[in-house]
């Protein structure tokens, strides 16, 4: 069936679609996530996703739910198209003259897709994590700034003015980190994020495979856009809850920047070690339905769009414009 193989052009641009509407939706969520997985005990400015929404419009105003998006709006193409098309070429190459792929095939081809993406994913996620978490830094800084002076002032209430923090931005962390570190500091956390993202490959990619073949009706050629998007959402929850103790572990090792009082750490087992003894097993699961609810329409809008097959129309058009 080799006509119906969709062309590489074709899979790099659907998921370079699906990513663009995905994060434009999901953003602020994914910065609330950001954000709650990275504060710890000693100093905790939100205590739920929507707490921290509205406090980061508070201090920030409504873009600055948005801290970040340009680094994802830019790199998530390439991120998402490397992740559809690696998995769809490790499948083909996988499967034996058409046959349905048994599990572990399915599961081989959704860690390949999994490692492949992580080249353009730990630079990505290394800036944007810097972004969206320095309105959490500031604001901590700002609370304990006015302690601070309420307590040398014997309790008196008086109007105290923080100057704001200049912020950072993109292109000025990823020379500094360059500068610095060379190439290794945008790929800070490269293992903690090939621990994350291999495992979610592995879940998602044969769930959402099974779950929409489910939906497929016996006289169509494959399920109907609604099955597609139900299914991706689904996967990609099931697998953000399943592999969010990596995500958080990942997410501490790459923040540069920390709180008054907050931990570091040197490595993935280091981190793993100080979050369980001085938060809990509980820890790990900060931030868990933020992520599934980033992850469910994130993957849902990408299967729907990569298999209605967006992109081949619009190279049809560009081949035959007389159409």
């Amino acid at each position: 069936m080799a006509d119906k193989q969709i062309s590489l052009p074709a899979k790099l641009i659907n998921g370079g679609i699906a990513g663009l509407i995905g994060v434009t939706c999901v953003f602020p969520i994914d910065l609330a996530k950001t954000r709650l997985q990275n504060q710890q005990n000693g100093q905790r400015m939100y205590s739920s996703m929507s707490d921290c929404l509205i406090k980061t419009i508070r201090s920030e105003g409504y873009f600055g739910m948005y801290r970040g998006a340009a680094v994802n709006l830019t790199l998530v193409t390439p991120e998402k198209a490397i992740k559809l098309a690696a998995n769809d070429f490790f499948r083909h190459q996988l499967s034996k003259d058409g046959q349905k792929l048994t599990l572990l095939r399915e599961m081989l081809a959704g860690c390949g897709a999994g490692t492949c993406q992580v080249i353009v994913t730990t630079p990505m996620e290394m800036l944007k994590i810097q972004l969206q978490d320095a309105g959490r830094i500031a604001a901590q800084k700002k609370v304990l700034a006015a302690q601070a002076q309420l307590s040398a002032q014997g309790g008196a209430q008086t109007s105290v003015e923080t100057p704001a923090a200049p912020r950072p931005t993109a292109t000025q962390l990823t020379r500094d980190l360059l500068q610095s570190r060379g190439i290794a500091g945008l790929y800070k956390g490269l293992g903690a994020t090939l621990l994350r993202d291999v495992p979610f490959s592995i879940v998602y990619f044969p769930l959402f495979a099974n779950l929409n073949q489910l939906g497929r009706p016996v006289s169509e050629e494959k399920s109907p856009f609604y099955v597609s998007f139900l299914a991706g959402c689904v996967a990609g929850s099931a697998a953000a809850v399943a592999v969010n103790p990596c995500d958080v572990v990942k997410t501490r090792l790459q923040s540069l920047q920390r709180g008054i009082h907050e931990d570091t750490y040197s490595g993935i087992l280091d981190c793993a070690r100080k979050i369980l003894r001085h938060e809990g097993p509980s820890a790990f699961l900060k931030g868990a339905y933020c992520r599934a609810l980033v992850i469910a329409p994130l993957f849902g809008i990408a299967q729907v769009v990569y298999f209605l097959g967006i992109a081949e129309s619009l190279l049809g058009l560009l081949q035959d414009p007389q159409a």
